[in-house]
């Protein structure tokens, strides 16, 4: 990695900067899941021992760029105290003189949490004197952990590098490029992309780009349809986007054209609708008009588990089926068993993307795989092979300080 890392700052006495994704679901004012904070506790901990004095900024939610209570970042305060055994300040905005205060009053080790960056609408613009105002927060030292925003020009992400004189990765989001990097400059082959979810649209990227990085390519999830019928194969009422079955069609081509492994299901699970109680099972050529499809099917697990099984390097985008629905789900676990299983035998496994780690967690094989990603649209663009804004705009190794 080329960008300067927490590890490289002079921290001790130094207020630091440090944006987290603390984008945590919520119910009401209950955390129902803590895995992002949890994330970046090594970060966060490693900057202490350091004696830095921490003020912490984070997004919640959609609040539109007015104040709302329910976006509140109160309750994360709290879960941080609890987490890192130690009391966590809170500020009631995240600019203004309530923040400076509370970030001119800590002492080394100390961490200040200031609240939902989004309540202003300069940040999503990225406005430059709220940019500013927020590096004056610290004492020109800004670390970004937050990958998972990393593909957003806003204000405390990109605009605040241009205010300090240093801006590294956190631990997170090192151990993201580290993974992410390796896989789409220098992966171990074979290179197995798996890839599902609803549409093609919301991935034709990444498709394009893993085409020239990958050895193979599995397609499931009801996005696999628009590529069946523009095979001409029929898909009876499953989800198929129309306007893009040349595009599929042309995709399919390319790879033919590669001899590029691109491989689509033979067979799948059928129902009349996703709530209905019983399905049925068949080869997708003899898929009746009336019903969908919600699942892969035994034959095209058994065509994937035999991919996932010779590779060295997987990434995983999406689930296979319509997974939030227990009929549904066996394909996206016999997923997740195989990349764990492949995992074990020395492969470097790759998961993003909401429902394929929640796939994962389910199965209880999390422990299993090399690494989750916690950016979905982040690692989808970074897997697509953009330039992600957060990152640019850290300071390059061999430039060590900004001039600002």
């Amino acid at each position: 990695m080329n960008k300067l890392s927490i590890r490289d700052l002079e921290m001790s006495g130094k207020r630091v900067f440090i944006r987290v994704d603390f984008n945590v679901p919520m119910d009401g004012a209950k955390i129902e899941d803590d895995t992002r904070i949890r994330e970046t506790l090594p970060t966060l901990r490693l900057a202490i021992d350091r004696g830095a004095r921490l003020v912490l900024a984070s997004h919640l939610g959609r609040p539109k760029g007015k104040i709302d209570l329910k976006y509140s970042l109160a309750p994360v305060a709290a879960r941080l105290s609890e987490l890192l055994g130690r009391p966590v300040a809170f500020a009631g905005d995240c600019v203004g003189a309530d923040a400076e205060a509370k970030s001119k009053a800590l002492r080394d080790g100390e961490v200040l949490l200031l609240e939902n960056v989004r309540f202003h609408p300069q940040e999503e613009a990225n406005d430059p004197e709220f940019s500013r105002r927020l590096a004056q927060l610290c004492d020109q030292l800004f670390v970004c952990d937050a990958f998972g925003s990393s593909h957003r020009a806003h204000a405390s992400v990109v605009g605040i590098t241009k205010f300090v004189r240093q801006a590294a990765a956190g631990l997170l989001m090192e151990k993201e490029l580290t993974y992410l990097g390796k896989a789409v400059s220098n992966p171990d082959r074979p290179f197995v992309a798996i890839l599902g979810g609803a549409k093609v649209s919301d991935k034709i990227e990444v498709v394009q780009n893993l085409m020239k990085l990958a050895d193979a390519m599995l397609i499931g999830g009801a996005m696999a349809y628009t590529f069946l019928k523009s095979q001409g194969l029929p898909v009876g009422k499953s989800l198929v986007e129309n306007d893009k079955l040349d595009l599929a069609r042309n995709l399919l081509e390319e790879a033919r054209r590669r001899k590029f492994r691109f491989v689509l299901p033979v067979d799948h699970v059928l129902a009349e609708s996703p709530d209905s109680a019983s399905t049925r099972v068949t080869d997708i050529a003899q898929t009746p008009e009336n019903l969908m499809g919600l699942d892969i099917g035994p034959k095209t697990i058994a065509l994937f588990n035999q991919e996932i099984a010779a590779a060295r390097t997987l990434v995983w985008n999406g689930p296979v089926g319509m997974f939030e629905k227990p009929a549904f789900a066996q394909g996206t676990l016999a997923i997740a068993r195989a990349v764990a299983a492949a995992s074990a035998a020395g492969a470097t496994s790759i998961v993003g993307g909401g429902d394929s780690v929640a796939a994962v967690e389910r199965s209880g094989l999390a422990s299993k795989i090399s690494h989750i990603s916690t950016g979905g649209g982040a690692s989808l663009e970074f897997l697509a092979g953009k330039k992600l804004p957060g990152i640019e705009a850290l300071t390059n190794k061999s430039e060590s300080r900004k001039e600002i």
